[in-house]
């Protein structure tokens, strides 16, 4: 506790200081957040171009630059100072000399804090040391910091303060930054792909009457003017399948789900799912497009397709991916021979005896997915199409032809964890409708992640809907594998915390 107090007095200290430093700048004229500074020029561009030239041949060209960052570093010696500004590109050492500058500027300079933008112009020379530096001619403060960065610029160590203070983080953690910026690149190479493919690109509502798509318990809001219970929706999945029954037959969405449920390295309330649905294609169809497009993405972002995860070096070329049927992981993967996962009873007491609730007449599909989320999942390191869920927990799946008792739906699995969910639709409004009910009948037995009935959609389906194949990937869980991430939160900007005691 005393460590704790010492530590917030000095805090409160530096914080004073800089107030009355900012005041003696008032005091002399000086504006702390001007807007008139014309930068022309980013660090990046300055080492693109000048990183390989030599001192002498920098100093005869005398380039004049205007840069403008954060000091992220300050050592004063007297009559000079170096310091390191960064921008968004880069960072680079900057020189100011009383000579240079003037007596009077340059102690205004010397007024400086890490942690303040400022405008710089100046030409490029080389220090003793070979190093690439800034030879400042003028300064300008364009904002000053009231509270001091981290100590050694080595990035926050309180995680929970990382995510809290994200805008701290971005500034004092390179690889944060590094990652976010992948997460860009990565949505950015998706698009692309699905816009070569020719799947065109929509919006569907984030507020829904009913909320369908997925099995999971949703958000409540009210709308007020028409005083209607909202939920935000957990899948766009059947707004895009009412799509492809007006004509449109290539489409995909990338946007935001809201899932009512707990959080961990793996999951937040609110996250961003990659959807796209495609006419007359099938679920077997789209094993094949997702490892050409998973290839392609990290190929593109990474440079390879063989990307390290915590350890594991995960293969996404194409070809090198597992297929293999749900109830065959089971015994394969899981240890769980047919003898007791297809026995009602057995089934129902080995998830028991696992530490899984059941609930009263849950059907023995649900009771064999909690079985696989125990004993298969975790070890599916390298990729895995696994397919031909249950029916059972599989409310909008196409019935497999040959046996009904299964789909002919997939989920993707690396690094131990799902990172996409696909099937052939099923475009039968009876059948659907069965479905509806069958899930209606769960949710009023107790299970609140029961798909709700949606009258407007079998409608839809009455008017037909094409045999189609649609997908959904999870673009947070995509990042975390593409920039070695062992938690969702790392790839999230700011991602849902408790509030701030106090």
């Amino acid at each position: 506790m005393l460590e704790a107090l010492q530590a917030k007095d000095e805090f409160n200290a530096v914080i004073k200081t800089r107030v009355e430093k900012a005041c003696a700048l008032l005091d002399a004229g000086i504006q702390l957040y001007p807007n008139d500074f014309k930068r022309d020029t980013e660090i990046k561009s300055i080492w693109d171009e000048f990183a390989e030239v030599e001192g002498e041949t920098l100093e005869a060209a005398d380039h004049e630059f205007s840069l403008a960052g954060r000091v992220v570093s300050y050592r004063s010696f007297g009559k000079v100072t170096f310091f390191n500004m960064q921008d968004r590109t880069g960072k680079i050492q900057v020189y100011a000399a009383r000579d240079e500058l003037g007596v009077e500027d340059y102690q205004r300079f010397k007024k400086t804090d890490i942690g303040d933008i400022v405008g710089i112009t100046g030409s490029l020379f080389r220090t003793k040391t070979g190093e690439l530096t800034v030879k400042t001619r003028s300064f300008k403060l364009l904002t000053k910091s009231m509270r001091p960065l981290p100590e050694k610029y080595h990035g926050l160590k309180d995680v929970e303060t990382r995510y809290r203070q994200r805008y701290v983080d971005l500034i004092v953690t390179p690889r944060t930054s590094e990652i976010f910026k992948a997460r860009t690149a990565i949505v950015r190479e998706l698009r692309q792909f699905f816009n070569e493919k020719g799947f065109m690109e929509v919006e569907t509502p984030m507020m829904q009457a009913i909320p369908g798509g997925a099995t999971a318990k949703p958000f409540e809001t009210h709308h007020n003017a028409l005083d209607m219970k909202l939920y935000m929706r957990i899948a766009p999945e059947l707004y895009l399948k009412r799509l492809l029954v007006g004509g449109f037959e290539k489409v995909y969405e990338i946007n935001r789900n809201f899932r009512n449920e707990g959080t961990s390295t793996q999951h937040n309330p609110e996250f961003t799912m990659l959807e796209f649905y495609w006419a007359y294609a099938n679920f077997e169809n789209l094993m094949d497009f997702t490892e050409e497009m998973f290839a392609r993405v990290a190929e593109k972002v990474t440079g390879s397709t063989v990307v390290p995860y915590q350890g594991e070096q995960i293969d996404l070329s194409v070809g090198k991916w597992t297929r293999l049927p749900f109830h065959e992981s089971l015994e394969k993967v899981g240890g769980v021979s047919p003898e007791v996962y297809e026995d009602y009873e057995r089934c129902k007491a080995l998830v028991k005896e696992k530490g899984e609730k059941v609930i009263e007449g849950e059907k023995l599909g649900k009771l064999q997915a909690k079985l696989f989320d125990i004993m298969v999942e975790p070890k599916l390191i390298q990729p895995h199409f696994i397919y031909h869920y249950p029916t059972d927990i599989s409310p909008l799946s196409r019935r497999n032809e040959a046996n009904p008792d299964i789909t002919d739906r997939f989920e993707l699995f690396m690094t131990g964890r799902e990172l996409a969910n696909a099937f052939s639709e099923l475009n039968d409004p009876v059948d659907q409708r069965g479905r509806f009910e069958d899930q209606v009948a769960e949710k009023e037995a107790g299970d609140e992640e029961a798909h709700f009935m949606d009258e407007d959609y079998v409608r839809a389906l009455e008017y037909g809907m094409p045999p189609a194949a649609g997908q959904g990937v999870g673009i947070d869980r995509l990042v975390m594998l593409l920039t070695d991430s062992a938690s969702i939160r790392e790839v999230i900007l700011f991602p849902l915390l408790r509030p701030e005691a106090g």
